[in-house]
Protein backbone atom coordinates (compact mmCIF):
# COMPACT_ATOMS: atom_id res chain seq x y z
CA UNK A 1 0.00 0.00 0.00
CA UNK A 2 1.20 3.51 -0.71
CA UNK A 3 2.49 5.26 2.11
CA UNK A 4 -0.68 8.63 3.00
CA UNK A 5 0.61 11.83 2.33
CA UNK A 6 0.80 14.00 5.34
CA UNK A 7 -0.75 17.30 5.64
CA UNK A 8 1.93 18.77 5.97
CA UNK A 9 3.04 17.90 3.10
CA UNK A 10 0.40 19.10 1.43
CA UNK A 11 0.71 22.41 3.17
CA UNK A 12 4.39 22.88 1.73
CA UNK A 13 3.28 21.88 -1.50
CA UNK A 14 0.49 24.43 -1.70
CA UNK A 15 2.75 27.09 -0.22
CA UNK A 16 5.31 26.29 -3.06
CA UNK A 17 2.52 26.59 -5.35
CA UNK A 18 1.37 30.35 -4.10
CA UNK A 19 4.68 31.25 -3.64
CA UNK A 20 5.52 30.47 -7.27
CA UNK A 21 1.79 32.09 -8.63
CA UNK A 22 3.01 35.21 -6.77
CA UNK A 23 6.52 35.22 -8.04
CA UNK A 24 5.77 35.08 -11.45
CA UNK A 25 2.63 37.71 -10.20
CA UNK A 26 5.27 39.43 -9.60
CA UNK A 27 7.73 38.91 -11.98
CA UNK A 28 5.38 40.20 -14.68
CA UNK A 29 4.58 43.35 -13.08
CA UNK A 30 8.02 43.89 -12.81
CA UNK A 31 8.90 42.77 -16.93
CA UNK A 32 5.85 45.84 -17.22
CA UNK A 33 7.10 48.47 -15.34
CA UNK A 34 10.37 47.81 -15.56
CA UNK A 35 11.33 50.50 -18.18
CA UNK A 36 9.03 53.22 -16.30
CA UNK A 37 10.64 52.33 -12.71
CA UNK A 38 14.15 52.18 -14.48
CA UNK A 39 13.73 55.66 -15.91
CA UNK A 40 12.50 56.90 -12.67
CA UNK A 41 15.26 55.83 -11.03
CA UNK A 42 17.72 57.51 -13.58
CA UNK A 43 16.31 60.77 -13.53
CA UNK A 44 15.89 60.63 -9.96
CA UNK A 45 11.82 61.21 -10.10
CA UNK A 46 11.15 59.40 -6.93
CA UNK A 47 9.07 56.47 -8.01
CA UNK A 48 8.77 52.61 -6.65
CA UNK A 49 7.96 49.85 -8.23
CA UNK A 50 5.42 49.35 -6.12
CA UNK A 51 4.01 52.87 -7.14
CA UNK A 52 3.95 51.61 -10.21
CA UNK A 53 1.60 48.90 -9.40
CA UNK A 54 -0.74 50.58 -6.88
CA UNK A 55 -1.04 53.22 -9.85
CA UNK A 56 -2.38 50.46 -12.20
CA UNK A 57 -4.36 48.95 -9.19
CA UNK A 58 -6.11 52.46 -8.61
CA UNK A 59 -6.82 52.97 -12.62
CA UNK A 60 -3.99 56.26 -13.13
CA UNK A 61 -1.74 55.91 -16.08
CA UNK A 62 1.70 55.00 -15.03
CA UNK A 63 2.90 56.28 -18.13
CA UNK A 64 1.31 59.82 -17.96
CA UNK A 65 2.77 60.03 -14.27
CA UNK A 66 6.32 58.77 -14.66
CA UNK A 67 6.63 61.56 -17.94
CA UNK A 68 5.31 64.48 -16.23
CA UNK A 69 7.68 63.60 -12.66
CA UNK A 70 10.20 63.79 -14.74
CA UNK A 71 9.18 66.69 -17.00
CA UNK A 72 8.73 68.67 -13.84
CA UNK A 73 12.30 67.44 -11.97
CA UNK A 74 14.46 67.86 -14.65
CA UNK A 75 13.12 71.69 -15.15
CA UNK A 76 13.99 71.73 -11.68
CA UNK A 77 10.23 71.96 -10.08
CA UNK A 78 10.33 71.05 -6.31
CA UNK A 79 6.72 71.25 -5.00
CA UNK A 80 5.26 68.45 -7.55
CA UNK A 81 4.74 65.39 -5.88
CA UNK A 82 3.49 62.03 -7.13
CA UNK A 83 0.15 62.37 -4.67
CA UNK A 84 -0.69 65.62 -6.77
CA UNK A 85 -0.19 64.53 -10.32
CA UNK A 86 -1.79 61.27 -9.20
CA UNK A 87 -4.75 63.05 -7.98
CA UNK A 88 -4.81 65.63 -10.74
CA UNK A 89 -5.39 62.73 -12.71
CA UNK A 90 -8.03 60.99 -11.06
CA UNK A 91 -9.87 64.14 -10.66
CA UNK A 92 -9.99 64.30 -14.77
CA UNK A 93 -7.08 67.15 -15.07
CA UNK A 94 -5.15 67.91 -17.69
CA UNK A 95 -1.60 66.18 -15.87
CA UNK A 96 0.79 67.19 -18.96
CA UNK A 97 -0.38 70.34 -19.81
CA UNK A 98 -0.35 71.81 -15.62
CA UNK A 99 3.17 70.57 -15.89
CA UNK A 100 4.46 72.35 -19.14
CA UNK A 101 2.64 75.32 -17.95
CA UNK A 102 4.36 75.23 -14.49
CA UNK A 103 7.76 74.71 -16.38
CA UNK A 104 7.01 77.94 -18.55
CA UNK A 105 6.40 79.68 -15.87
CA UNK A 106 8.83 78.64 -14.14
CA UNK A 107 11.69 79.44 -17.03
CA UNK A 108 9.89 82.95 -17.24
CA UNK A 109 10.19 83.41 -13.78
CA UNK A 110 6.17 84.03 -13.36
CA UNK A 111 5.30 82.69 -10.04
CA UNK A 112 2.79 79.92 -10.29
CA UNK A 113 2.50 77.16 -7.36
CA UNK A 114 0.58 73.35 -8.24
CA UNK A 115 -2.54 74.18 -6.58
CA UNK A 116 -2.52 77.15 -8.40
CA UNK A 117 -2.00 75.44 -12.01
CA UNK A 118 -4.03 72.13 -10.72
CA UNK A 119 -7.11 74.45 -9.51
CA UNK A 120 -6.99 76.89 -12.90
CA UNK A 121 -6.81 73.42 -15.76
CA UNK A 122 -9.82 71.77 -13.24
CA UNK A 123 -11.85 75.20 -13.67
CA UNK A 124 -11.81 74.13 -17.41
CA UNK A 125 -9.37 77.28 -18.43
CA UNK A 126 -5.73 76.34 -20.77
CA UNK A 127 -3.31 76.90 -17.81
CA UNK A 128 -0.45 76.75 -20.57
CA UNK A 129 -1.95 78.95 -22.78
CA UNK A 130 -2.64 81.30 -19.87
CA UNK A 131 0.91 81.00 -19.71
CA UNK A 132 2.32 81.98 -22.42
CA UNK A 133 0.21 84.90 -22.91
CA UNK A 134 1.39 86.06 -19.86
CA UNK A 135 5.08 85.97 -21.87
CA UNK A 136 3.63 86.66 -24.95
CA UNK A 137 1.13 89.30 -25.02
CA UNK A 138 -2.15 88.35 -26.91
CA UNK A 139 -3.65 91.54 -29.57
CA UNK A 140 -7.36 91.05 -29.26
CA UNK A 141 -9.39 93.03 -32.04
CA UNK A 142 -12.01 96.31 -31.00
CA UNK A 143 -14.41 95.82 -31.92
CA UNK A 144 -14.59 92.11 -33.13
CA UNK A 145 -15.86 91.25 -36.27
CA UNK A 146 -16.53 87.76 -35.62
CA UNK A 147 -17.89 87.85 -32.72
CA UNK A 148 -20.39 90.77 -33.09
CA UNK A 149 -20.54 91.55 -36.43
CA UNK A 150 -19.43 95.11 -36.37
CA UNK A 151 -15.90 96.60 -37.93
CA UNK A 152 -16.01 100.08 -36.12
CA UNK A 153 -17.02 101.46 -32.96
CA UNK A 154 -19.06 104.97 -34.15
CA UNK A 155 -19.09 107.93 -31.72
CA UNK A 156 -20.26 111.03 -32.26
CA UNK A 157 -18.35 114.38 -30.37
CA UNK A 158 -19.88 117.50 -29.06
CA UNK A 159 -20.11 119.13 -32.35
CA UNK A 160 -22.10 116.17 -33.70
CA UNK A 161 -20.10 114.61 -36.33
CA UNK A 162 -19.57 110.71 -36.10
CA UNK A 163 -16.09 108.61 -35.82
CA UNK A 164 -15.89 104.87 -36.82
CA UNK A 165 -12.55 103.65 -34.93
CA UNK A 166 -11.18 100.35 -34.58
CA UNK A 167 -8.61 99.62 -32.11
CA UNK A 168 -6.27 96.76 -31.20
CA UNK A 169 -5.93 95.71 -27.18
CA UNK A 170 -3.18 94.37 -25.91
CA UNK A 171 -3.60 92.15 -23.12
CA UNK A 172 -1.78 89.73 -21.04
CA UNK A 173 -3.08 87.41 -18.39
CA UNK A 174 -3.75 87.85 -15.11
CA UNK A 175 -3.03 84.67 -13.22
CA UNK A 176 -4.72 85.99 -9.97
CA UNK A 177 -7.87 86.41 -11.47
CA UNK A 178 -8.12 84.35 -13.73
CA UNK A 179 -10.17 81.83 -11.78
CA UNK A 180 -13.50 83.65 -11.66
CA UNK A 181 -12.33 86.80 -13.72
CA UNK A 182 -14.34 88.08 -16.63
CA UNK A 183 -13.08 87.14 -20.09
CA UNK A 184 -12.01 88.44 -23.43
CA UNK A 185 -15.81 89.53 -24.22
CA UNK A 186 -15.64 91.69 -21.00
CA UNK A 187 -12.44 93.47 -22.17
CA UNK A 188 -14.10 94.18 -25.54
CA UNK A 189 -16.95 95.65 -24.49
CA UNK A 190 -15.44 97.64 -21.64
CA UNK A 191 -12.96 99.26 -24.09
CA UNK A 192 -15.20 99.64 -26.58
CA UNK A 193 -17.82 101.75 -24.05
CA UNK A 194 -14.78 103.77 -23.19
CA UNK A 195 -13.66 104.77 -26.92
CA UNK A 196 -17.14 105.70 -27.81
CA UNK A 197 -17.57 107.91 -24.24
CA UNK A 198 -14.11 109.24 -24.79
CA UNK A 199 -15.19 110.74 -28.23
CA UNK A 200 -18.46 112.04 -26.98
CA UNK A 201 -16.77 114.11 -24.63
CA UNK A 202 -14.01 115.24 -27.30
CA UNK A 203 -15.53 119.01 -28.28
CA UNK A 204 -14.76 118.59 -32.07
CA UNK A 205 -14.33 115.31 -33.86
CA UNK A 206 -11.05 117.11 -34.77
CA UNK A 207 -9.61 116.87 -31.96
CA UNK A 208 -9.60 113.34 -31.82
CA UNK A 209 -8.13 113.37 -35.65
CA UNK A 210 -5.18 115.10 -34.67
CA UNK A 211 -4.16 112.76 -31.63
CA UNK A 212 -6.17 109.75 -31.66
CA UNK A 213 -4.22 108.47 -28.41
CA UNK A 214 -6.08 111.17 -26.26
CA UNK A 215 -9.05 108.18 -26.45
CA UNK A 216 -6.45 105.14 -25.37
CA UNK A 217 -5.13 107.46 -22.77
CA UNK A 218 -9.12 108.53 -21.55
CA UNK A 219 -9.81 104.81 -21.92
CA UNK A 220 -6.76 103.21 -20.21
CA UNK A 221 -7.14 105.83 -17.14
CA UNK A 222 -10.71 104.10 -16.44
CA UNK A 223 -8.49 100.70 -15.41
CA UNK A 224 -10.87 98.69 -17.30
CA UNK A 225 -8.63 95.16 -16.87
CA UNK A 226 -10.23 95.55 -13.02
CA UNK A 227 -11.50 92.01 -12.07
CA UNK A 228 -10.85 90.10 -15.65
CA UNK A 229 -8.60 87.54 -16.47
CA UNK A 230 -6.26 89.68 -18.20
CA UNK A 231 -3.82 92.76 -17.82
CA UNK A 232 -4.36 95.73 -20.49
CA UNK A 233 -1.01 96.74 -21.41
CA UNK A 234 -2.00 98.76 -24.37
CA UNK A 235 -5.02 100.29 -26.41
CA UNK A 236 -4.08 101.47 -30.11
CA UNK A 237 -5.93 103.02 -31.76
CA UNK A 238 -5.79 101.16 -35.64
CA UNK A 239 -7.96 103.15 -37.87
CA UNK A 240 -10.53 106.06 -37.08
CA UNK A 241 -12.74 107.80 -40.31
CA UNK A 242 -15.40 110.33 -40.24
CA UNK A 243 -19.00 109.16 -40.63
CA UNK A 244 -21.46 111.45 -41.23
CA UNK A 245 -22.74 114.64 -39.59
CA UNK A 246 -25.37 113.29 -37.20
CA UNK A 247 -25.90 116.60 -34.94
CA UNK A 248 -26.94 118.43 -38.89
CA UNK A 249 -29.54 114.75 -39.54
CA UNK A 250 -30.87 115.30 -36.01
CA UNK A 251 -31.36 119.14 -36.61
CA UNK A 252 -32.98 118.55 -39.85
CA UNK A 253 -35.22 115.78 -38.55
CA UNK A 254 -36.17 118.19 -35.55
CA UNK A 255 -37.16 120.54 -38.01
CA UNK A 256 -39.15 118.81 -40.38
CA UNK A 257 -40.73 117.05 -37.03
CA UNK A 258 -41.28 121.28 -35.74
CA UNK A 259 -43.06 121.87 -39.28
CA UNK A 260 -45.05 118.63 -39.29
CA UNK A 261 -46.09 120.17 -35.53
CA UNK A 262 -47.19 122.97 -37.22
CA UNK A 263 -48.84 121.92 -39.84
CA UNK A 264 -50.91 119.82 -37.33
CA UNK A 265 -52.33 122.69 -35.50
CA UNK A 266 -53.00 124.69 -38.09
CA UNK A 267 -55.21 122.11 -40.09
CA UNK A 268 -56.71 121.83 -36.45
CA UNK A 269 -56.98 125.94 -36.07
CA UNK A 270 -58.67 125.55 -39.97
CA UNK A 271 -61.03 122.85 -39.01
CA UNK A 272 -61.78 125.05 -36.14
CA UNK A 273 -62.82 127.48 -37.97
CA UNK A 274 -64.53 125.84 -40.97
CA UNK A 275 -66.77 123.87 -38.03
CA UNK A 276 -67.14 127.54 -36.91
CA UNK A 277 -68.28 128.75 -39.95
CA UNK A 278 -70.66 126.30 -40.59
CA UNK A 279 -72.41 126.43 -36.90
CA UNK A 280 -73.04 130.31 -37.99
CA UNK A 281 -74.61 129.45 -41.55
CA UNK A 282 -76.85 127.32 -38.80
CA UNK A 283 -77.39 129.72 -36.69
CA UNK A 284 -78.59 132.42 -39.09
CA UNK A 285 -80.54 129.97 -41.01
CA UNK A 286 -82.38 129.54 -37.68
CA UNK A 287 -82.99 133.41 -37.23
CA UNK A 288 -83.89 133.76 -40.54
CA UNK A 289 -87.03 130.60 -39.65
CA UNK A 290 -87.79 132.88 -36.37
CA UNK A 291 -88.10 135.80 -38.69
CA UNK A 292 -90.36 134.17 -41.30
CA UNK A 293 -92.21 132.85 -38.38
CA UNK A 294 -92.34 136.29 -36.76
CA UNK A 295 -93.39 137.23 -40.19
CA UNK A 296 -95.91 135.42 -40.61
CA UNK A 297 -97.55 136.53 -37.20
CA UNK A 298 -98.39 139.90 -38.34
CA UNK A 299 -101.41 139.34 -40.69
CA UNK A 300 -102.94 137.16 -38.15
CA UNK A 301 -102.47 139.77 -35.49
CA UNK A 302 -103.99 142.46 -37.71
CA UNK A 303 -107.40 140.24 -38.75
CA UNK A 304 -107.48 139.86 -34.99
CA UNK A 305 -107.44 143.63 -34.17
CA UNK A 306 -109.88 144.24 -37.00
CA UNK A 307 -112.11 141.34 -35.86
CA UNK A 308 -112.05 143.16 -32.27
CA UNK A 309 -112.70 146.87 -33.84
CA UNK A 310 -109.25 147.64 -32.49
CA UNK A 311 -108.04 148.39 -35.93
CA UNK A 312 -109.75 151.85 -37.00
CA UNK A 313 -108.72 154.77 -39.31
CA UNK A 314 -108.68 157.64 -38.11
CA UNK A 315 -109.94 161.29 -39.68
CA UNK A 316 -108.42 163.40 -41.21
CA UNK A 317 -107.97 166.17 -38.72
Amino acid sequence: MDKPIDFWQLALMGGIVAGLVVGAAFLVMFLMFFNLWLRAVVTRAGISMLRLVMMRLRKVNPQVIVDTKVMAVQAGLTDVSTAGLEAHFLAGGNVRRVVQAMIAAHRAKIALNWDTAAAIDLAGRNVLEAVQTSVNPKVIDCPDAKRTGRRTLDGVAKNGIQLKVRARVTVRTNLDQLIGGATEETIIARVGEGIVSAIGSSETHLNVLENPTLIAHAVLAKGLDAQTAFEIVSIDIADIDVGENVGARLQADQAEADMRVARAKAEERRAKAVATEQQMKALTAENRAKVVLAESEVPKSISSAFLNGNLRNKAPA
